[in-house]
């Protein structure tokens, strides 16, 4: 069956979220809900008649007998905590499938995240154990990786942040994960152990909240007998955390408290408050997880540790993306930007952390199929006949574009500087001016720089010539197989064309074919005119028929004379070796206007030459045909890459 849906399953260590995205659409991924809500708290419960409850159920429904809640953590051989992660995820994707959202079974693939610095054996492991709740298709991956996507598909992202270097700061529960993406790729910024997790802010006040209570005695002996008791007291105090960071303004007044509350029984309440003093003190206060530091200074020193990091490796951020639910504590924004600074670093903390992995996550898994098939739509047509057809089809049009320019570049640069060479009387014989011809002819041949001012060179007039050949031939065909694939992944048909490139700022805007493409084909030409018997017959035309039979003419007689029996040939090559004219006969037998008058009418025997000899080289053809041929592979394989961001 078809994978038609990816399921984003942020599995918090305090909050769950489960987002859903259509592979086959590019519409945004919407939030699934169980028990009413898009976000519950990572809570599981037994009840002896309902079974296994999660979320809010399993935090208010009577009855409930065992409670457990934040439990994400790493892979562990305790057979205690993997029942409970598997149970877990089994319970909310039969609520899933009961209530219709998802299709399940081999419809829906699940995309679950972890915390960046969980090793790839860690997250083996953990996928592993997720599998075992009965979910086969499922992948587990960097909860940054999917910020990241997030950012990047609700377009908070521009084209410039996605190929430079962000910075993703991820505020768990459990963990703060930095990570690093630059040029798409993430990297991990490793700190070892990390217990940095805003569920430490929780239990600090739950720790304050019961050291101040009137029946701290026998609360201390409640939670000790009843666990679920004191898992629905921090719970409590999470609600008052999330409450004071919401609308830090309300409580700087002394008397004003953000309050969270649990009743143990009718006569013993837990109710945790907290306002602006309160919570300085602490964030400020030592914590032993922290090797004592406070979480205020641990997080300011990873911050710093972080940036450390990336200047060791000469890399200033150009963003500095925040999520998770712990980022809307105001004060870690101003950290983070104290650390990082603008204009060189921009802050963007994401206005809906809570919500913004499961949809990263789906999006995530979205883009992974989707851009898997479109490389393979892409191999499918490398890997086919038709780019060498399509060249191939077309090599008769770029020896038509070649003969023209490159008979009109031989006649001023190698026949006519000659010529009149010898008119001159600076080459002595026709057989000197043969060599010094084809000196010449070879000199502006090998003259290759495309990038040249001087549009004499051969190179820039053979380098012109294909890539007109190929903007006007190569492309439109290539556009015809490579269009209708950009049209099925929704990604503009620039993506996979030469003429333009998806952001010309960052491309260079010279890579039309590709260098490699033009500097073979170049190459190539000037090769087979050189080597391939081309210039031997283009100068023995001019001489011979233009020069030596002439003057044979004239003096043929008096050859004759001197006892020398010869037939036309011997003729000809006797006065090309031997016949030195005086400089007057030479200059009234090719003055100026008859050198003119000769290249004009070389011409068109010229372009004739070049025309077949080129055509009939189909062994060095096949040659170009083939380099062409990688060259597009090569520079389409390129452009694969880059087009592959705009996936969505």
């Amino acid at each position: 069956m078809k994978i038609i849906e990816t399921i984003g399953f942020d599995l918090g260590h305090g909050e769950t979220a489960v987002a859903k995205a259509i592979v086959e659409s590019i519409e945004p991924p919407q939030m699934l809900e169980v028990n009413h809500k898009k976000n519950q708290i990572t809570a599981l419960g037994w009840h002896p008649q309902l079974g296994y409850l999660v979320g809010e159920q399993a935090l208010i429904q009577a009855g409930v007998t065992q409670l457990t809640i934040s439990f994400k953590q790493k892979p562990n051989n305790d057979p205690e905590y993997k029942k409970i992660i598997s149970t877990f995820l089994a319970t909310y994707y039969r609520l899933l499938q009961d209530s219709k959202q998802i299709e399940g079974e081999a419809s829906s693939y699940f995309y679950v995240g972890c915390p960046s610095g969980w090793t790839a054996s860690d997250r083996a492991e953990y996928q592993k154990l997720l599998q075992a709740a009965g979910i086969t298709q499922l992948n587990v991956i960097p909860e940054s990786r999917a910020a990241f996507m997030q950012a990047k598909e609700a377009g908070k992202l521009e084209y410039d942040k996605l190929l430079s270097s962000v910075l993703i700061v991820d505020i768990g529960s459990s963990t703060t994960d930095f990570t690093l993406v630059k040029s798409l790729h993430e990297v991990p910024v490793d700190f070892g152990s990390n217990a940095l997790g805003a569920s430490l802010i929780d239990k600090a006040i739950f720790a304050w909240t019961l050291a101040q209570h009137q029946q701290k005695t026998l609360l201390e002996k409640v939670f000790q007998e009843y666990p679920h008791h004191q898992a629905r007291c921090e719970l409590a105090c999470r609600k008052a955390k999330e409450d004071f960071f919401s609308n830090e303004q309300l409580y700087h007044d002394p008397k004003s408290f953000a309050r969270g509350f649990e009743s143990i029984n009718e006569q013993i309440y837990f109710i945790p408050q907290v306002n602006k003093l309160l919570m300085e003190e602490i964030l400020n206060q030592p914590l032993a997880e922290l090797g004592n530091k406070s979480w205020l200074q641990a997080f300011k020193d990873s911050v710093n540790e972080a940036k450390q990091k990336l200047e060791h490796l000469g890399i200033v951020p150009k963003l500095v993306l925040m999520t998770g639910g712990a980022s809307r504590m105001k004060f870690t924004h101003q950290i983070c930007q104290q650390i990082f600074p603008e204009p060189e670093t921009l802050l963007r903390p994401d206005p809906e952390p809570e919500r913004c992995i499961a949809l990263g996550l789906a999006r995530v898994g979205r883009w992974d199929l989707r851009a898997t098939a479109f490389e393979q739509e892409v191999n499918k047509l490398l890997d086919s006949q038709k780019l060498k057809q399509l060249i191939s089809r077309h090599i008769p049009e770029l020896v038509e574009l070649l003969t023209q320019p490159l008979a009109d570049g031989l006649i001023e640069n190698a026949v006519k500087p000659g010529v009149k060479d010898w008119q001159q009387n600076k080459i002595r014989t026709l057989a000197d001016l043969e060599v010094s011809m084809k000196k010449r002819a070879e000199q502006w041949l090998k003259s290759e720089s495309p990038r040249d001012s001087s549009a004499s060179r051969s190179g820039q007039i053979i380098n012109k010539q294909c890539i007109s050949w190929f903007n006007n031939k190569i492309q439109p065909d290539l556009a015809a197989e490579t269009d209708p694939i950009c049209r099925k992944f929704q990604i503009p048909r620039s993506s996979l064309r030469f003429e333009d490139s998806i952001e010309p700022n960052f491309v260079n805007p010279e890579l039309r074919i590709g260098d490699a493409i033009l500097a073979d084909t170049v190459g190539f030409i000037v090769n087979l005119v050189i080597g391939g018997g081309t210039l031997a017959s283009i100068i023995t035309l001019i001489l011979t028929g233009h020069l030596t039979w002439p003057i044979a003419l004239v003096y043929g007689a008096s050859v004759m004379a001197a006892g020398m029996e010869l037939n036309r040939k011997s003729v000809q090559e006797v006065i090309k070796a031997n016949l030195d004219l005086p400089t007057w006969i030479r200059s009234s037998f090719m003055n100026d206007k008859k050198i003119e008058d000769m290249s004009n009418q070389i011409k068109p025997e010229l372009e004739k030459v070049l025309r077949e000899q080129l055509t009939t080289n189909q062994a060095a053809f096949e040659q170009l045909i083939e380099k062409v041929e990688k060259g597009l592979h090569t520079a389409l394989s390129t452009k694969v890459q880059e087009a592959i961001i705009l996936i969505q």
